[in-house]
């Protein structure tokens, strides 16, 4: 119980030294922003015609508020699995710091577990990531709402719960990586890197269909290309089943479906082989599983080496 209310103090002490740098809060909604912004300018018009040429060769014209809707979906489902993990590596920054102020040092002499100091910074990312990502998600679907809301509600809990998945693997990773960083150049290369490679090696920046097969075969051996495929179906699926509505026939409306998810990879391809949206689920998660070991390993191989 008493360990119990030292993490609580640790998470709650993590916590906010994040937020109290205004400025570090900002930089981690800079890029998903920007994002945005550029979407919102610049290439929402490239995405628009991408849907209707694929309506098109079914002699199906798209409603206004559905296609702009659909568009910003396909976005919003980029920018949230991308940012579930990039913003997990900014916001985990108060680990990185503490060691270079030596912050660390005076928080293990005091009574307090190594592990419990480890998990707190794991749950104080996770919690903070969590803030920053339902922010950027309630920003995305007041666009949504503006353009063209088609999203039921059940699969807006399903975004919800599958940002809690995305945001689960970024930590795991964020703090596997970044325990073995103690310095500000290190800490801005892996975030700079991750931030700029990440979005295109999980395929959320570019349609799957875009690439060559051996390059899909490879993105689909990643995890984090699930992460995207899962939140690409509770985005999409209400605007898919508003577009086809205009096929009478129902054979059309059904390969109509089926291109739109295929082209815009709410259904991905791995070998030849469509992975259904519970193995996706199942190989993010499975990953999740596999990062937490290895972070547990880490904590306890470092606790027998400070003994």
């Amino acid at each position: 119980m008493l360990e119990c209310k030292k993490m609580i103090s640790l998470i709650s002490r993590n916590t906010k030294c994040y937020f109290k740098n205004k400025f570090t809060f900002f930089t981690s909604l800079i890029t998903p922003l920007i994002l945005f912004v550029l979407f919102a300018t610049f290439l929402k018009n490239i995405y628009i015609e991408s849907f209707e040429s694929i309506a098109a060769e079914f002699e199906i014209t798209i409603g206004k508020r559905a296609l702009n809707g659909v568009t910003g979906a396909w976005l919003m489902s980029s920018i949230l699995s991308v940012s579930s993990v990039t913003v997990a590596f900014c916001s985990n920054i108060i680990m990185v710091e503490d060691k270079m102020n030596a912050s660390i040092n005076d928080i293990n002499v005091s009574p307090i577990k190594r592990t419990t100091v480890a998990v707190s910074y794991f749950i104080s990312n996770f919690f903070v990531t969590f803030i920053v990502i339902v922010t950027i998600m309630l920003i995305g679907h007041i666009y949504l709402a503006c353009v063209g809301w088609y999203i039921p509600v059940s699969d807006v809990f399903m975004i919800l719960f599958d940002c809690i998945c995305g945001i689960l693997f970024g930590s795991l990773l964020a703090g596997i990586v970044e325990s073995f960083i103690s310095s500000q150049g290190g800490i801005s290369a892996v975030s700079t890197l991750v931030s700029s490679m990440y979005g295109f090696i999980c395929g959320a920046y570019m349609p799957f269909s875009q690439f060559s097969e051996g390059l899909r075969n490879f993105l689909g051996l990643l995890p984090g290309t699930y992460g995207v495929g899962i939140m690409r179906n509770h985005y999409m699926n209400g605007y898919i089943d508003e577009i086809v509505k205009g096929a009478t026939d129902p054979t059309v409306a059904d390969n109509l479906s089926k291109g739109l998810k295929d082209g815009f990879d709410a259904n991905l391809y791995v070998f030849g082989n469509r992975i259904p949206l519970g193995a996706m689920y199942g190989i993010l998660l499975g990953s999740c599983a596999v990062l937490l070991a290895v972070y547990i390993v880490i904590i306890i191989l470092r606790n027998k080496n400070k003994k």
